[in-house]
């Protein structure tokens, strides 16, 4: 099977991921996929299981006498809640030469270079795209396409010298609980990779700070014809406390480094309105204060109305994992390694959201974040560049290869 063949077929699971659901996964449609990764698996003969908690888990023993560290590969089975993963209708540019996409004439949406400038990284690149109507799916179907891609290569080339490989295909990592029951006992690497980013010449080890805020305020719902003086409208007061909140802390506006506030939902009547938002920064500190300004905010607008109407729910969702990492550089190191050994130039960026390997770094598994081809992810105009997907199996190769070399 080509490595577009394979792709196509993983981004016709429609594997969205739930928040709202208590359900573990969140969605029994991820158990499509992880049923048919399982039975791939097993058909190629590696040692694959999909356990209790929707986390398919396979092992690829050494057959070197066990020299190198053993590595472990991961990759994400869910897509995103924010956009409709169902009925994928992929599209395919053959050698892009710089020009502008039409994703969907009807609705007048386009890939333009001027907007998107990373299209100017892949000219010459195979890509996908979407037909508009719903993501790609890239994330990270991307990831678990290369993973398997290695698989098949590594069966086809029994020669290949190369330690234990462990293999986690996770669920539900949209919404935060990637690894909540992620399992060690299955999964015996000295270290992993998530194959969950974007740029191939990027390795990340670091990413934001995040925390969510659900915001409800109670009002008080009177008769508009006998309101005076008495109804407070709550939707009136979530567009007043989310004015107070820094306009310029907002995706819109940042990039980099900046951290941000972001309000995900808000659904709500005179009576109650409920918003939920996510907060990001890189440096701890700074997330800290973003946290307090809601806090500071509800206390303001409850003073100033002299009613407790305005509750702030914060939950920490995952933190930095830069400095669990900082002991461990040579992962990335070796990485890069294998990176300049197949002519890619490699560097390194902040990670503007997280990953599991942010929450495996926590739990004690080191695990920086690469690329796979893919983005703008989580919406219509996501894309994915064929190539990248080729030549990053080609860097996971060279770095088994120097693993054992080293």
């Amino acid at each position: 099977m080509s490595i577009e063949k394979r792709f196509l077929k993983y981004v016709s699971y429609d594997t969205q991921s739930d928040s709202t659901s208590d359900s573990i996964p969140s969605t029994t449609k991820q158990l499509n996929l992880a049923r048919l990764l399982v039975k791939e698996l097993q058909e190629y003969g590696i040692n694959a299981l999909l356990d209790d908690y929707g986390i398919v888990y396979a092992s690829i023993p050494s057959n070197n006498d066990h020299q190198g560290d053993v590595i472990g590969f991961i990759a994400h089975m869910d897509t995103s809640p924010d956009c409709s993963g169902k009925d994928v209708s992929p599209i395919i540019v053959r050698d892009y030469q710089g020009d502008v996409i039409t994703i969907n004439k009807e609705k007048q949406m386009f890939l333009d270079p001027n907007v998107f400038p990373d299209l100017l990284h892949v000219i010459h690149h195979d890509l996908i795209h979407t037909d508009g109507n719903t993501l790609l799916g890239a994330d990270d179907k991307a990831g678990i396409t290369i993973i398997m891609e290695l698989v098949q290569y590594l069966v086809k080339h029994p020669k290949f010298q190369h330690n234990d490989i462990y293999i986690a295909f996770t669920s539900d990592e949209e919404i935060g609980r990637g690894t909540d029951y992620f399992n060690f006992d299955y999964f015996k690497a000295d270290y992993a990779y998530t194959v969950d980013g974007g740029d191939i010449h990027l390795i990340e080890y670091e990413n934001f700070n995040a925390y969510s805020a659900l915001v409800e305020i109670t009002g008080k719902s009177i008769h508009p014809g006998s309101a005076k003086n008495k109804m407070i409208n709550s939707i009136s007061i979530s567009q007043e406390f989310d004015h107070m909140l820094p306009t310029f802390a907002r995706p819109e506006y940042t990039e980099g480094y900046e951290g941000f506030n972001h309000l995900l939902q808000i659904n709500g009547n005179c009576e109650k309105t409920v918003m939920e938002y996510i907060i990001r920064n890189h440096d701890l500190n700074l997330a800290h204060q973003q946290c307090q300004d809601f806090k500071d905010i509800a206390e303001f607008l409850n003073k100033k109305y002299n009613y407790p109407m305005v509750k702030v729910t914060i939950e920490e969702t995952y933190l930095n994992m830069k400095e669990h990492l900082l002991d461990h550089m040579y992962i990335v190191d070796n990485y890069k390694k294998a990176q300049k050994a197949c002519n890619i130039d490699g560097c390194s960026s902040p990670i503007r959201g997280g990953t599991d390997g942010a929450m495996l770094t926590y739990k004690g598994l080191p695990c920086p974040n690469i690329g796979t081809g893919g983005y703008n992810y989580h919406g219509p105009y996501e894309y994915v560049s064929i190539t990248m997907m080729q030549k990053q199996v080609e860097i996971i190769l060279k770095l088994l290869e120097l693993n054992v070399e080293d």
